[in-house]
């Protein structure tokens, strides 16, 4: 018996009818039933925020805030950065008060603020989530959770061992050394001081110790990787309140083809020094002593041990790893010593005792490794401008598993906010004076500057506490121990004070300082 054509008809009208309606509901409920019952039930627990607007959420009002914050640059000795750097923030909290909600999107995102809840958000790592960043930016272990995080880790620990750490010295002293002859030839030139705006010279810095350390090569073989990164930071930053949220990755747009151009571009430069690098590690010629090097070695003897590829890193996963080493490692680096010049700027008094120490540890000679450790003031310093300038304003977590934290039960979707900046400068935390540059508040160490709660995390927390946050604190005492040797530094006439967030808290109009040499 032969069907009627019209059956078939029928049938496809039903198939395409049944995918266009679960497709439809799936969108109905990402973008309009499950942020209202994530909103009911935050609010029977005593959270206050704005009313939900559909896909959006809070994102215009928060970037029409930023905007106007970003055209009004802060007084010269503010430090109060929260109101310029997170406007909306501020707003909502002076609003409901510090148990409250935003909207990411579609997603509610709750401020954490209890030491003991930032604790186990750090701690159970399995149950909260690293909210996803750009992957044209930077992956790699940073972005990872659970069982893929824990097998990078264990390869990359061996790079960033104190051991190896050491090893690495002489490529920060070259890398320090060349920056501070070209300081000293311009303050020379202009008759002993010199206004020079130090900010891209400290990326450039970071950049060429980065190139060295990670990938045994100087600045001028990194340069391409730098300019990339940094423009893919600018775009990063651009899209992260808006395209991510809506999911349009794949739409064509302008921005979006020149984000993938440039991601292609620094994979197959990366490539090929791994590509070179292995060649050489198999013909026994291939240096092993920088990150890349150890990487690779730790990742062949795992791959060995186990016998199975599976228990190793992809060369893409390399490649990933090698963005991160590059991105992190700059753009940390140059922003924790740009803000420690400036501040060491505006006190005067903290430059001269710096000075005094390195001076007396050190002499005009070059730096070991172990005489770091005994600078103490300088390290006083780099952790008091963490806390009042730390890398990061805030760090988001995304919530995996319905689970309790605190008095809240947060259900699977909710995110969470731990605002960094706002906690390092609670006056409820850090006293009256917790907008005032006082370094002794960290004589006796972190432990004892926070009575041994997590107040403070310019690097994270727990067990994903940042693994490079040795390399930064050991390549940022090296730099300004040399600055100090040579130089003394006040700001600019021309200096204007307004830092601005892209990825990392940067200085919207670079740093002019004046140099006078030593």
């Amino acid at each position: 018996m032969e069907i009627p054509y019209y059956y078939y008809y029928y049938l496809v009208s039903f198939v395409l009818t049944t995918t266009f309606v679960i497709h439809a509901w799936k969108l109905l409920n990402w973008a309009w039933f499950k942020p209202k019952k994530l909103e009911k039930c935050l609010r029977k627990q005593g959270l206050k925020g704005n009313s939900y607007k559909l896909i959006f959420g809070n994102l215009k009002e928060l970037s029409k805030s930023l905007e106007v914050a970003k055209s009004k640059p802060l007084n010269v000795s503010d430090d109060d950065l929260a109101p310029r750097l997170f406007p909306y923030y501020v707003e909502t909290i002076k609003k409901y008060g510090k148990n409250c909600f935003i909207w990411n999107g579609p997603m509610p995102m709750v401020f954490v603020w209890d030491p003991e809840e930032i604790k186990e958000v750090f701690t159970k790592y399995a149950v909260y989530h690293k909210a996803p960043l750009t992957k044209l930016q930077a992956t790699g272990v940073i972005s990872y959770d659970e069982d893929k995080w824990a097998k990078h880790r264990k390869i990359l620990n061996p790079a960033f061992h104190m051991e190896k750490l050491k090893n690495m010295l002489p490529a920060f002293q070259l890398s320090c050394s060349e920056m501070v002859s070209e300081w000293k030839e311009a303050v020379s030139a202009k008759g002993g001081s010199c206004d020079l705006d130090i900010w891209p010279d400290l990326e450039r810095w970071t950049s060429d110790v980065i190139s060295r350390a990670a990938f045994g090569s100087n600045f001028e073989e990194g340069r391409k990787i730098f300019e990339l990164q940094k423009e893919q930071a600018e775009h990063a930053t651009e899209v992260s309140s808006t395209i991510y949220i809506l999911g349009l990755w794949s739409f064509p747009t302008k921005r979006n083809r020149r984000m993938k151009a440039i991601e292609k571009e620094v994979q197959a430069i990366i490539r090929g020094m791994i590509d070179k690098r292995v060649k050489g590690m198999k013909a026994g010629e291939a240096n092993t002593e920088d990150l890349l090097g150890i990487l690779l070695e730790s990742n062949f003897r795992e791959i060995e041990e186990h016998g199975n590829k599976n228990f190793g890193m992809t060369t893409q996963e390399v490649i990933q790893e090698c963005k991160l080493f590059y991105f992190a490692g700059q753009v940390i680096n140059a922003v924790l010593v740009v803000w420690t010049m400036v501040l060491l700027s505006r006190h005067p008094e903290w430059q001269a005792r710096a000075r005094q120490e390195v001076l007396q540890v050190i002499g005009s000679g070059t730096l070991e490794f172990d005489v770091l450790n005994r600078l103490k003031i300088l390290t006083m310093i780099l952790h008091e401008s963490l806390r009042l300038y730390p890398p990061a304003g805030d760090l988001s977590r995304t919530v995996t598993t319905k689970t309790k934290l605190g008095e809240l039960i947060l259900p699977e979707g909710v995110m969470l906010n731990l605002p960094i900046i706002l906690l390092h400068h609670d006056k409820e935390i850090w006293g009256e004076d917790a907008m005032e540059f006082k370094p002794e508040r960290f004589s006796e160490g972190v432990s004892k500057a926070t009575k041994g709660q997590m107040t403070y995390f310019p690097f994270g927390g727990g067990p994903r506490i940042c693994i490079g946050q040795n390399f930064a604190m050991i390549e940022a005492k090296m730099a300004l121990a040399m600055i100090l040797q040579n130089f003394s530094f006040e700001l600019s006439p021309s200096y204007t004070h307004a830092p601005q967030t892209i990825v990392t808290m940067q200085p919207q109009y670079g740093a002019p300082l004046i140099l006078h040499g030593l």
